[in-house]
């Protein structure tokens, strides 16, 4: 195939028919993109796409963005410490301009292709591409953005023909539900686990009393509310990539797969909690979330949330829920399954490169956090006890 990449600058230059071939369902496609041009993050954000053509023909399209990345995201902790100080003096010491690959507020990064072509076959002659474009725009980092694992070996030439490295990212999780009520999901859940979130749920419903709604268009005044709570977990959270305002909630709605669950409580009317989820054929995205913490713990506001995404994505006929990045400990009790996913970086600096390929080395998913730190440490004990089982039982054998 003869690859040629050319860049244009906005989702709209790029052809509605295109987005949705390379784009299908459950992909976000150009409703996605189309909100995060127009909803004001251009403070944090400069988008712009890849088409990838073979010949005459247009054949994918690569999202790009560049954002000057937090140091203190990146780099490991004695670093991170020694770039805050330093940026105090010099502010932009704090910060790397970055070209992803990929989308920001997206679990999985996604070159979208034409049916028929594969990822393999583009992704040298888009990297060249994207590493020329980095450079013109002062950037000092490439990243192919949260690559599923599943694409390890469609990547692979990244890494033994342009000097990639590969790091490991926050991995995903997804929930494959069975059944068609809710009461399938219970009984394919471990007993110890649907006995936790039963309690849970039977505590929550002791304490407070929700009322809840699918909403497709929210008001203005839905808005304001489910925008304070957004907030609220916003300003909870660890880990930040992406701030958004309330504009952003105001073109999602108007997309065909945009749907807010909202909980309030039945006496006040207060809103406690909202959802706002993708309804993406068969699979159904756990985009964004707002808690009321100023609720009692007993309340166990999250998990009367999920049951409701449930409710929805049983009454929708979902097969698949995505649930996010982080917040691991609850989501694994809930019964999901964790998806590898990969960055692949390129220092447009060839000193900075090798120094920042010998620091990767030490990045592993067990050192992103510390729930996945003890649900990766439990399973490489669980293999080796089960190693050790088996040589037991075989020199017992010997014996």
């Amino acid at each position: 195939m003869a690859i040629e990449i050319q860049f244009v600058e906005s989702y709209k230059d790029i052809a509605q028919d295109l987005w949705a071939a390379c784009f299908p369902f459950p992909l976000e496609g150009m409703f996605w993109y189309q909100t995060l041009e127009t909803c004001g993050l251009s403070d944090q954000f400069e988008f712009f796409y890849a088409l990838i053509k073979n010949g005459q023909e247009t054949i994918g399209i690569a999202p790009c963005f560049i954002h000057n990345v937090p140091m203190s995201l990146v780099a490991p902790p004695l670093l991170a410490r020694v770039l805050e100080t330093t940026s105090k003096v010099w502010p932009a010491a704090g910060f790397q301009r970055t070209l992803f690959v990929g989308s920001p507020c997206a679990d999985e990064g996604t070159v979208g292709l034409l049916a028929g072509f594969q990822l393999a076959d583009i992704i040298v002659p888009l990297s060249q591409a994207v590493f020329a474009r980095a450079k013109k725009m002062r950037a000092a980092m490439v990243v192919f953005k949260d690559c599923p694992g599943s694409l390890r070996h469609s990547m692979s030439a990244l890494c033994s023909q342009e000097n990639y490295f590969r790091i490991p990212s926050f991995p995903g999780a997804d929930l494959h539900l069975t059944g068609d009520s809710i009461e399938g999901y219970f009984a394919a859940l471990a007993r110890s686990r649907r006995q936790k979130f039963r309690k849970k749920l039977r505590r929550s419903r002791e304490q407070l009393e929700l009322v809840t709604t699918f909403v497709k268009h929210p008001s203005d005044e839905e808005l304001s509310e489910l925008f304070a709570l957004f907030m609220q977990t916003y300003n909870k959270g660890k880990t930040k990539f992406e701030r958004l305002s309330i504009e952003f909630f105001r073109r999602i709605r108007e997309t065909e797969p945009a749907w807010f669950i909202l909980q309030r409580e039945k006496t006040s009317g207060k809103l406690v909690t909202f959802m706002l989820i993708f309804d993406l054929g068969e699979k159904a995205i756990n985009k964004f979330i707002g808690l009321d913490y100023g609720q009692k713990a007993e309340s166990y506001l999250y998990f009367r949330q999920f049951e409701e995404a449930l409710n929805f994505c049983y009454s929708r006929g979902k097969k698949v829920l995505q649930s996010g990045q982080t917040g691991y400990s609850a989501k694994l009790d809930l019964g999901h399954t964790l998806i590898d996913l990969d960055n692949y970086c390129h220092h447009t600096n060839a000193l900075m490169h090798v120094i920042y390929r010998q620091l990767a080395r030490d990045v592993t998913v067990e050192s992103l956090d510390t729930d996945l730190a003890l649900h990766y440490g439990a399973k490489k004990n669980q293999v080796a006890r089960a190693i050790g089982d088996a040589g037991a039982e075989a020199e017992d054998k010997l014996l």
